[in-house]
């Protein structure tokens, strides 16, 4: 499914429209590039937002958690929202009202089905391991039975839900701009560091190329 998301009344911008975006190519690049997402429910009436990772599989997006968390037991079958953010810059400009950041946002909506069959379940844990580090899942040691136990993988359709994207310059007044204040933009960026070895890896243990190679898009 290519279609665009249909914008409801969750999902519409109420400001600042041109920084909406509905289409998947944009979701999924976010998605895709940023694993690390915040999923928000709501138990006994009060709000709680849990911090894991996601990953995407075609029109659907998963997360996964202890099977002995709150939150992801009572998520079955619940409505809920789901984020993921991506800092690219600080903007200051000539006024504190002004001052902004460039970034690239996705909130979903929707229903968390749990992925029940254990073969299934199996399957996804090993997508999401092979998607980070491609090939690495194959060279673990395989999944005890109570691994599998103590995992929930949870997910839901990308059906409902946005893109915001922020980039380019201050946006200032046209009369500050002959302030003789600075103003520009702070570019961030993830970067990725040396890899560390475990203390206790065997002696010859090479490093494997999907460690070499890691990279977030």
């Amino acid at each position: 499914m290519t279609d665009p998301l249909v914008i409801t009344e969750k999902t519409r911008l109420r400001r600042l429209h041109t920084r909406g975006h509905f289409d998947r190519a944009t979701i999924n690049g976010i998605l895709d590039a940023q694993p690390m997402c915040s999923v928000g429910y709501v138990i006994d009436g009060h709000p709680y937002v849990t911090p894991t990772f996601q990953w995407r599989e075609g029109n659907r997006v998963y997360w996964h958690g202890s099977s002995a968390s709150r939150a992801l037991r009572r998520s079955k079958d619940a409505n809920v929202c789901l984020t993921v953010s991506i800092l690219d810059g600080f903007v200051l400009a000539r006024s504190g009202m002004h001052h902004s950041v460039n970034a690239r946002s996705v909130m979903l909506f929707g229903t968390a089905k749990k992925v029940e069959d254990p073969a299934e379940k199996l399957v996804k844990l090993r997508n999401f391991v092979n998607g980070l580090f491609p090939g690495r899942y194959d060279t673990l040691r395989p999944d005890h039975e109570q691994d599998l136990k103590a995992t929930m993988v949870l997910g839901m359709d990308i059906a409902e839900g946005s893109a915001k994207i922020r980039t380019g310059e201050p946006g200032d007044e046209e009369e500050d701009y002959a302030l003789p204040i600075w103003a520009g933009i702070i570019p961030v960026k993830t970067q990725i560091g040396t890899p560390i070895p475990d203390a206790r890896l065997l002696e010859g243990v090479e490093l494997p190329d999907h460690v070499r190679d890691f990279r977030l898009d």
